[in-house]
């Protein structure tokens, strides 16, 4: 049996729906649902001069007002959110075996008073998924790279009293189980990025690396994990490091994903490992003043797609 993808087709008024069109020019092994309202997805693949493959199912889900390309309007944003539920739904029923989500808008869906950081966290919560753990994943020119998160949308001045033992400890348990079994590694080995300039220099500059992260490295390695560290960031991800592990663990979002989306962007795919279903997505948001005008790229869809039928079949084996 084909993989069975569902595309979510996120913000009605960015570059979601078009590019979800774009990205299905050259076949691929699995079965595709598009989800979303289906008068928006035939007027940008118009606007695109292509069409829906037939083989392509369209899961209609209706906007609440007629979306205009470029605007945002919420009240759209739970029209969003419906399409993420239809998507889960799918897999929780066999419909579906992996989830691929175009970008959403978060500030349009707070906005209309839902809370909502981000698809990981949702996704999450409607699964009832106690822990999940986003990684961006692209090809660079030393290799593949992967790029996991301890924490995720949190500010800056959180970070440090988010980051526990436990914390690190669970982390690295779903990346290990994660890269086993939907990437096919057999023994990954992991790294783990200090918070602290030059992972806290001995204690001089934090006490985070001592007093939290070596403790939770070592009870992950008691537990046959291969996780090293933690290692100052700006050395681990030099590429003659990085290029030695499977994953590299950073502590917050913008510790890890400015080295990941500059030797990515635009080929890199968002992963949700921990889910009880493959989950990919773009390494991009909705670029608003690129909707409607016919010239989004639609590569980091397409790698999403890409990726999602191999851990499908990885996952299938």
């Amino acid at each position: 049996m084909l993989p069975r993808l569902a595309i979510t087709t996120g913000e009605p008024a960015g570059i979601g729906p078009e590019i979800s069109v774009a990205a299905l020019d050259a076949p691929l092994p699995a079965a595709i649902t598009l989800i979303g309202d289906a008068d928006l997805i035939a007027a940008r693949a118009a606007m695109l001069a292509r069409r829906v493959p037939e083989t392509v199912e369209i899961l209609h889900v209706p906007l609440a007002v007629p979306s205009v390309a470029g605007t945002l309007d919420v009240r759209n944003a739970r029209y969003v959110l419906a399409t993420l539920d239809a998507a889960i739904d799918g897999c929780a029923t066999g419909r579906f075996d992996a989830v691929v989500t175009a970008p959403v808008q978060k500030s349009v869906i707070n906005e209309a008073g839902v809370p909502f950081s981000g698809h990981t966290e949702y996704l999450a919560e409607r699964t009832s998924t106690s822990q999940v753990v986003m990684m961006l994943a692209g090809a660079t020119a030393h290799g593949p790279l992967r790029v996991a998160l301890a924490t995720t949308h949190l500010p800056l001045a959180s970070v440090s009293a988010a980051i526990s033992s436990g914390l690190i400890t669970s982390v690295l348990r779903i990346i290990d189980h994660d890269l086993r079994l939907r990437f096919g590694i057999a023994q990954p080995r992991i790294a783990v990025a200090g918070l602290n300039p030059h992972a806290g220099e001995r204690g001089h500059l934090g006490r985070e690396e001592i007093e939290v992260m070596a403790p939770a490295i070592e009870q992950a390695r008691r537990e046959g994990i291969d996780a090293h560290g933690p290692l100052p960031a700006d050395t681990l991800f030099v590429p003659a490091v990085a290029q030695r592990f499977d994953a590299l663990l950073a502590m917050y979002h913008d510790q890890g994903l400015p080295v990941l989306k500059y030797a990515t962007f635009g080929h890199g795919v968002n992963v949700t490992l921990g889910l009880p279903f493959v989950r990919t997505s773009v390494d991009h948001g909705t670029a608003l003043d690129k909707a409607g005008r016919g010239t989004a790229d639609a590569s980091s869809l397409r790698a999403a797609l890409e990726l999602a039928v191999e851990l499908v079949a990885r996952q299938r084996a």
